[in-house]
């Protein structure tokens, strides 16, 4: 029997910390207790938010509506052969310990993903990646349900539409699809490692690591995500708060006759990918703080809640330090994390 609570407190499941609360909340653990909950009046009448992990999430006041906490667990092997091993993931898993159970059997793809929070059911949604590797890179086909008529769907790669940081489910189904499970496709030998992208290499190099492994690569992710991001249980965030905007060549050259460090990777159709830390941090946001929030000293991208801020004071930082980055560089950046 599904339960529906009321006026709960929201700081406990947003990686913010944000004490918002909401109207009413419910934990689902199966697809057949979010059927019966799209059946009761708090759904039917109220509008409703899909929660996951709450790591990409800043909620800027009360939520007056019905809070779906998804708590759905399982990994399962559904196919394998020699050189391949297909998983199919509950979304209710947290994203890292999915990479660990992976890197633990050695199975290879996502291990350039490793300590990045959240479930795995919101990693589609976003597309998430690191270290020059993507979500998309690895995934088969993601399983949801309509929120509106309760119908199974199933979602190959190519229908997910993917782009950077962005799919389908933040646009044309945007709080339509219940993301039931994801089903990813893994090495099992002759993986394929990308060790090239930030600081990699050069860790590896300080770990003394001669010969490159899934754990290896591991590990060095983990330890760059240590030492560049807060946790979260110990300083409010909810990791990159930006995009990394994407600027064409012509902009791009435009800047570096004034700007002559400026990073850039190049992409397709003639445009460049600038790292919006670099942008953040040349307009002097890092270590910056106002009152209960600030900019974190050891990575410009993500902002920090000290001392039980506002969601409202966080957007406004937020909003300050688009405005001086389109002020100096005339790009604009686009937040990452879901605003409420």
């Amino acid at each position: 029997m599904i339960q529906i609570e009321e006026n709960i407190n929201l700081k406990p499941f947003n990686t913010f910390g944000i004490a918002v609360n909401a109207r009413y909340f419910s934990k689902v653990s199966t697809a057949e207790e979010l059927l019966e909950l799209t059946q009761t009046p708090e759904f039917k009448n109220e509008k409703h938010l899909i929660l996951g992990g709450g790591s990409n999430i800043l909620f800027k006041s009360d939520f007056d509506g019905l809070i779906i906490k998804t708590e759905l667990k399982g990994i399962e092997v559904i196919d394998e052969s020699d050189e391949v091993v297909i998983i199919k993931v509950q979304s209710g898993e947290l994203w890292h310990d999915l990479v660990l159970h992976c890197v633990n059997r050695q199975w290879g793809g996502i291990e350039n993903l490793s300590l990045i929070p959240g479930t795995a059911g919101a990693s589609p949604i976003q597309n998430i990646g690191a270290y020059g590797v993507e979500l998309k890179d690895v995934l088969k086909e993601v399983e949801g349900i309509d929120l509106t008529t309760g119908e199974k769907l199933t979602f190959t790669n190519s229908e997910c539409a993917f782009g950077y940081r962005d799919s389908i489910f933040k646009h044309q189904l945007k709080e339509k699809i219940f993301i039931s499970s994801i089903t990813l496709s893994l090495t099992k030998k002759n993986h394929l490692f990308n060790t090239s992208y930030g600081a990699i290499a050069d860790t590896l190099k300080a770990m003394n690591v001669h010969e490159v492994s899934i754990q290896s690569i591991s590990d060095a992710v983990i330890q760059i995500r240590k030492n560049k991001l807060p946790d979260p249980s110990q300083l409010g965030n909810a990791g990159s708060f930006f995009k990394n905007p994407v600027i064409s060549f012509t902009h791009y050259q435009s800047l570096q006759k004034t700007f002559s460090t400026i990073p850039g990777y190049h992409s397709v159709n003639q445009e460049v990918k600038v790292p919006a830390g670099w942008l953040i941090e040349q307009c002097g946001w890092k270590g910056k703080r106002i009152n209960h929030v600030g900019v974190h000293a050891h990575q410009a991208l993500v902002i920090v809640n000290y001392d039980n801020a506002t969601g409202e004071e966080i957007f406004d930082l937020a909003q300050q330090i688009i405005s001086s980055v389109k002020q100096k560089f005339y790009i604009t950046l686009t937040p990452e994390v879901n605003i409420i």
